[in-house]
Parts: C-alpha cells; sequence; structure tokens
C-alpha cells in the first residue's frame, strides 16, 4: 500500500484541492512550529534578562500625592525583586501631602537596592515635598537649570499657618529634614535651612553646598558619574556597597493603566466636575424616572468623584454642602415648580464649591502648591448652574402667574391621556397642552396613550388613576 500523507497518497500528483488543502495544512503547521519555538525562547529569556544587571527608572512628575507615592512603593519592589543593581526616580514636582511624602521618603530609607533621585530635565524642580524625597535617597543629583528647596510646610490652600500651628510644623518637618540629611550624610544646616527659612538652590549651589551630591547633564551622564561610587544601603547599620554601573542596560517601569486613571483623578478641578456632572445625572433619572442612563451615569461619577476626593486634602464640609445641594434639587423634583429649596441647591452648591478644599487648619503641610477649585472652572461651572437654575425659576413663576395668559390646569375629575409611560411619574395629555403627571398607582406602570382620570392637583402636577 502507498504511504498517504494528511489521507492522500503520496505517490499521487497533488493536483487541483487535494494539492492545495495539503499546502494548507503544511503551512498551518510550520507556522505553529514557528511561534511555539518563538514562545519558548520567550519564556525562557524573559526571566534571564530580568535577572540581569540593570538600572530600574521611574519618573514622578506633579503634585506628591498617594497614587504616586504607590508607584514608588511598585519600583522599589520591583526593584528589589528583580534584582537591580540601582533604582533611579527622575523628580519634577512643585511639592505634595505630608503623609505621600512620609511614605515616600520611608520606602527610600528602606530600600534593599541603592536609590538615586535625579531631579531632571532642565527646569525641573524638587520644591517643597521634592526636597525631602531627594535627600531620602542615597543619592542625590540634578540637571542643570533646575533647582531644589523651599520646603517650608503650608496648609493645604496655601494660605499662612497661624504662630502655634506654624511653630509645631516647621519643627518637626525640621526634624525629619535633620534626620534624614544626618543619615545620608549631606550638608545638615543647609538642608534645614530649606524648611526653616523657605531657601532654596540652583543646581550648582547645592552641589557646592553639600545639598546634592552629583550634577548630570542627563541620564546616560548620571550613570556614567555614579560608576564606583560608595553608599550604605539601609544606614546606619546596613552593608556598604559600591555601585558598579558598567554595562548595565536602563528598564523603565512606567504607571499601569489604572495608575494613569487614578492619577487623572488626583485634581480638585476634576474632583469638582465630578461631583457636579454626578449630581446633575441623579436629578435628571429622578425628575424622569425610567431613563436609567442619567442615574447610572451619575451615580458612576459620584462614585469616581469619591474615590478622586480621597487623593486630596479635602475639605468635606464643602463635599456635605454640594450633597446637600444634590439632595435639595432632588426635593425640588417631588414639589410643585421651581422654589425655595431649587434656591437653596444652587446656593448650597456654590458654597460649597468654594468650600471643597479649603482649610483653616495646617490642611496637608509640604505642599508647595494651593491645593483647590480652579476659578476658571468655578465660575464658569457656577454660573451655569445657576443661570439655568435661574431660568427654570422664572419659567415656574410665569407658569403661577394668574396675570400671564397661562393654560388652565385640569381640575378634578378631568380626563386625560397618558403621554409618556407614568412609572410613577412621566406626562399626559390634558386641555390640549402636555403636564406633568404622576400616578396614585404604586408599582403599575401605564403606558402611553392608556386614558386616565385627574384625581389631585398639586401646583402644575396632576395626580392622575386609570379610569
Amino acid at each position: 500500500m502507498s504511504p498517504k500523507i494528511d489521507g492522500v497518497n503520496s505517490n499521487d500528483k497533488l493536483y487541483g484541492m487535494d494539492g492545495i488543502f495539503v499546502t494548507q495544512i503544511r503551512i498551518k503547521r510550520l507556522l505553529v512550529l514557528f511561534f511555539s519555538i518563538i514562545c519558548i525562547v520567550a519564556g525562557l529569556t524573559g526571566p534571564a534578562l530580568a535577572q540581569q544587571g540593570h538600572v530600574l527608572v521611574l519618573e514622578i512628575d506633579g503634585i506628591v500625592h498617594p497614587i504616586s507615592e504607590g508607584f514608588i512603593k511598585r519600583g522599589v519592589e520591583k526593584a528589589t525583586g528583580d534584582g537591580a543593581e540601582l533604582i533611579i526616580i527622575e523628580l519634577d514636582t512643585p511639592g505634595g501631602l505630608l503623609s505621600s511624602t512620609r511614605d515616600i521618603t520611608q520606602h527610600l530609607l528602606e530600600a534593599e537596592v541603592p536609590s538615586v533621585v535625579y531631579v531632571s530635565p532642565r527646569g525641573a524642580q524638587a520644591g517643597s515635598a521634592g526636597t525631602f524625597i531627594a535627600s531620602a535617597a542615597n543619592f542625590s543629583a540634578m540637571a542643570p537649570g533646575t533647582n531644589i528647596g523651599a520646603a517650608s510646610p503650608v496648609s493645604g490652600t496655601g494660605e499662612e499657618l497661624t504662630d502655634t500651628q506654624k511653630a509645631k510644623v516647621f519643627n518637626d518637618a525640621a526634624a525629619e529634614m535633620r534626620s534624614i540629611a544626618t543619615l545620608r550624610g549631606r550638608n545638615t544646616e543647609k538642608l534645614e535651612a530649606t524648611v526653616l527659612q523657605s531657601l532654596s538652590y540652583t543646581a550648582s549651589e547645592a552641589l557646592e553646598e553639600n545639598v546634592i551630591d552629583l550634577l548630570a547633564s542627563d541620564l546616560d551622564d548620571l550613570i556614567v558619574k555614579l560608576d564606583g561610587l560608595q553608599t550604605i544601603v539601609k544606614p546606619p547599620d546596613g552593608a556598604k556597597v559600591t555601585i558598579e554601573t558598567a554595562g548595565l542596560s536602563i528598564n523603565r517601569l512606567n504607571m499601569s493603566l489604572v495608575e494613569k486613571f487614578l492619577n487623572f483623578l488626583a485634581d480638585p478641578n476634576i474632583s469638582f466636575l465630578l461631583l457636579t456632572l454626578g449630581g446633575i445625572g441623579v436629578i435628571a433619572e429622578l425628575y424622569n424616572p425610567g431613563n436609567i442612563y442619567p442615574g447610572v451615569t451619575g451615580v458612576i461619577l459620584l462614585i469616581l468623584a469619591w474615590v478622586s476626593l480621597g487623593n486630596l486634602p479635602v475639605n468635606w464640609a464643602g463635599v456635605v454642602l454640594i450633597a446637600f445641594a444634590i439632595a435639595l434639587g432632588t426635593l425640588e423634583v417631588y414639589v410643585a415648580g421651581f422654589g425655595v429649596l431649587g434656591v437653596g441647591a444652587i446656593i448650597s452648591f456654590c458654597i460649597g464649591g468654594l468650600l471643597l478644599f479649603f482649610h483653616t487648619g495646617t490642611g496637608s503641610p509640604m505642599s508647595q502648591l494651593s491645593v483647590s477649585v480652579s476659578l476658571w472652572v468655578l465660575i464658569p461651572v457656577v454660573s451655569t448652574v445657576g443661570l439655568i437654575g435661574g431660568i427654570l425659576s422664572w419659567f415656574a413663576y410665569k407658569s403661577r402667574d394668574g396675570e400671564h395668559d397661562t393654560p388652565v390646569v385640569p381640575p378634578t375629575g378631568e380626563i386625560a391621556t397618558v403621554a409618556t409611560d407614568l412609572n410613577p411619574k412621566g406626562t399626559v395629555h390634558a386641555r390640549n397642552e402636555l403636564w406633568t403627571a404622576i400616578s396614585d398607582e404604586e408599582g403599575d406602570l401605564i403606558s402611553s396613550g392608556v386614558r386616565v382620570k385627574v384625581v389631585k392637583v398639586d401646583g402644575i402636577v396632576l395626580t392622575v388613576s386609570r379610569l
């Protein structure tokens, strides 16, 4: 018997469809074999590449908050787990939150891998909280044209602290700076002056005063200058290590999609907008039940706002006022027209927006920036909400003013036709006009086109029942 390949006689000449079919099978097998080899090689070389000598580089750009703290923590853990020779943090920050800054300094001081904080690129700064972070690393470096300092604590909104608050917070921050500078062998007096006197230094001044260790033009120059330097991991009792950067590869660790998203949310303007739009969505759903989309969207936005506020030095009194405004707007849906509750909602919303990040106490020290809702966001949003509320109020007033030519409200017993489903709220046609109506049959949907009878009149809102 002649041998066969995939059911085809090998002695036969492969013509037509049979020949094409066998050729396709062979090609598929070769492709599968090729990709299998690639996967095996990648699986074997991946861990090897991760374990070979390399430098792990992270970038922190912007305000220091819990998201950036978590990113640095993950970077330190990855550098330790992958056996990195060095971890470099490229830093450009105007300041940050006290709690996050303290956590970052702890991560760097306790790291088992030598760390470098490199203030770059040119024009960058390590202001306020950045000064503490740079000082906590084994090596502190700066690019030309950068500056470091001005680490005096301020409140979360940037206003001056009282004398008692200032003495307490300044002394605590100065003590922490002295402790870090002593552990890392840097100029304690000059670094303490960044806290007590708000001094700042250029890159060259910082190098001259032993505030930093190195001046490097770029990352490659920094790695070259680090070669051969010695440091102590986990001082003062840790092991002394010599940095050997020759032949090391550079691996960059980027924020995950979740971290990038949370970092985007950690903005006071975003928080305010999420609260506003979320509240409007909830009120819109309650005003016209059954649409679903406004309500679901509003709830999602309010949850995201809560996540955003959790990463910022928020004044919860402002949050309560905005929530109260949403509650008043919701209650207004169930009364006739636009009245006191609606006006109160607008007033509460405006005050809440102003107080959302306002602190009369110490707030969140070590933030050189004023954390607050931008007036370029606050004023347009408040003006728009107030304008819409005013227009609705004016129309509602006209609808109740007997001097104007307004439709006569259908009396009790009037027959009407459902225009939009009553579940329980919707609209009905009566006397050639469209009226807001509420069904008195709880849990029972009245579909459009059904005839109903007016059983109660509350201002311009009709309560109806099936005929």
